[in-house]
């Protein structure tokens, strides 16, 4: 009985001390922090009270800049591309709502699987003309 009582009373003394030294760290960090980008010589701001004021310094040139996170395209964005190749992407995105689309979805879906056949051998024959081509 006493083992129990005394891990019990141990375990209270624990915790009275976790939250007392939780309550000194809570005290001591600032109510306030700010982070901020400053350019070319322009001063950093002085915090108020107990406010951390955390400056990084950039150049004069970059003050009206895009940041360089989002100056950087992607090469196969929309915007780089032609319509002439975004149409037949566009075509084939919508084909399995529309009619003769040769699937379970979309109205009278099930009527072109004959359709998808010889575009599918469309494509393949012009893929090997393409090779027959290059060969010299």
């Amino acid at each position: 009985m006493t083992r129990l009582a005394f891990s019990g009373l141990s375990a209270l003394l624990l915790l009275t001390a976790a939250s007392a030294a939780h309550a000194d760290t809570a005290a001591a960090t600032p109510a306030r922090q700010s982070a901020l980008i400053v350019y070319g010589n322009d001063p950093c701001p002085k915090g108020e009270g107990d406010e951390i004021v955390v400056c990084a310094r950039e150049p004069e040139s970059e003050r009206y800049r895009i940041p360089k996170k989002l100056r950087k395209t992607k090469p196969d964005e929309t915007g780089a591309r032609s319509w002439s190749d975004r149409v037949p992407v566009l075509e084939e995105a919508s084909r399995p709502q529309r009619p003769n689309s040769c699937t379970t979805v979309g109205a009278s879906g099930q009527t072109g699987c004959t359709q998808a056949m010889l575009r599918q051998w469309f494509a393949e024959r012009r893929a090997v003309e393409a090779d027959n081509r290059e060969v010299p």
